[in-house]
């Protein structure tokens, strides 16, 4: 079995950034995507998502992002993707739906049903789309109408004149009810109180700062939404004058046709739209225990630039790239730098050979 210096998990931005640089560095790497064509999580993001409603896509190294505008970004996106694995070589593998990394003495081994990878070191870049968050609440299981979650919403259009329940505190919940408020008859519920902020610029950094703390103790991250706050666009005023905004707190258990409020008054709805997040897509490092006692994945300190946070504090062969504090478009490129930068000195200080020029891959 041929020995890669570094495995790349994962061809969204932050795999796409990592390789670039491990290539850059002259690093022996692959790079192992389950999706069928190029464009990471961003060819499954539903097909009302626009260019202009995006909250920004950073430039990949060497390669500017795509503008704002009216096209799809589920096609917009995946396409500079594919330009950018051509147009820099970048030795991508796919489908390769990674199942587990195991240690096995100094090599880590990457099985894909009956395949498998070595490697000297992991970059792991699997972000969270795979693995889409529903909480469980009494009776879901009972009900008799529609539920749909972000990863598979079907575009507003589909609602029309069925009364939706819009369930969650974040940007994608608010995106949800401007489209949905003007075509049907909506409700929003949250567990907390959402938080708006007055306009002004937001303070990313410490925002970001705050999600590395909790990833530095070996917490689960938290979305930099929840410390940032929410903000209406100029398309979503329609869906506020007409009331959508409006928050109720969550309901207490779900029945056949609709909803129970905790003071025992029924809600009549026919589709629950779950706006509910995702979590991070790492089940398959569960063989490597780098989870701490808190559930998440300690990183190692970065330096002053916290999106440079990497290093799993259990395993330092493993990297995570658009984990905790670099999950973002801007974040993910600094972590991929900061990634290639590691496995290197990971490779000089173990006794590893010098890097060497990329083999092809296959």
């Amino acid at each position: 079995m041929h020995v890669y210096d570094a495995i790349v998990i994962g061809a969204g931005q932050a795999g796409l950034s990592a390789s670039y640089h491990l290539k850059r560095l002259g690093i022996d790497h692959v790079v192992l995507d389950g999706d069928d064509r190029p464009g990471g999580a961003w060819q499954h993001r539903w097909d009302s998502l626009t260019m202009a409603d995006v909250h920004g896509v950073a430039d990949l190294p060497d390669a500017p992002a795509p503008g704002g505008s009216r096209d799809r970004a589920n096609r917009v996106v995946p396409d500079w993707f594919a330009r950018y694995e051509r147009d820099h070589d970048l030795p991508v593998l796919r489908p390769v739906r990674v199942d587990r990394v195991e240690s096995e003495g100094d090599l880590l081994v990457v099985r894909a049903g009956d395949r498998s990878w070595a490697s000297r070191t992991l970059v792991n870049a699997t972000g969270t789309w795979t693995r889409p968050f529903v909480p469980h609440y009494p009776g879901i299981e009972t009900f008799g109408g529609e539920q749909w979650h972000t990863a598979d919403y079907p575009g507003a259009e589909h609602f029309r004149g069925k009364r939706v329940v819009v369930v969650g505190g974040g940007a994608s919940a608010v995106q949800f009810l401007g489209e949905l408020a003007p075509v049907t008859d909506t409700l929003w519920v949250t567990r907390r109180e959402p938080v708006w902020r007055d306009g002004g610029e937001i303070d990313g950094r410490a925002a970001i700062r705050l999600v590395e703390q909790r990833v530095s103790k070996g917490l689960p991250p938290a979305s930099v939404v929840s410390v940032t706050g929410l903000a209406l666009r100029p398309q979503e005023r329609l869906a506020e004058a007409l009331g959508a905004y409006r928050r109720h707190p969550m309901f207490e258990r779900i029945e056949p046709g609709g909803v129970r409020w905790d003071d025992g008054a029924f809600e009549p709805v026919d589709a629950i739209l779950w706006a509910t997040g995702f979590r991070p897509a790492v089940a398959h490092l569960a063989p490597l225990h780098l989870r701490s006692e808190y559930g998440g994945i300690a990183l190692l300190p970065g330096g002053r630039d916290v999106q440079t946070a990497t290093t799993a504090a259990a395993d330092p062969r493993v990297q995570l790239v658009g984990y905790g504090p670099s999950a973002s478009t801007i974040g993910a490129n600094r972590a991929g730098r900061a990634a290639a930068l590691a496995v290197r000195r990971r490779l000089l200080t173990s006794g590893t050979n010098k890097p060497r020029e990329s083999a092809a891959a296959g």
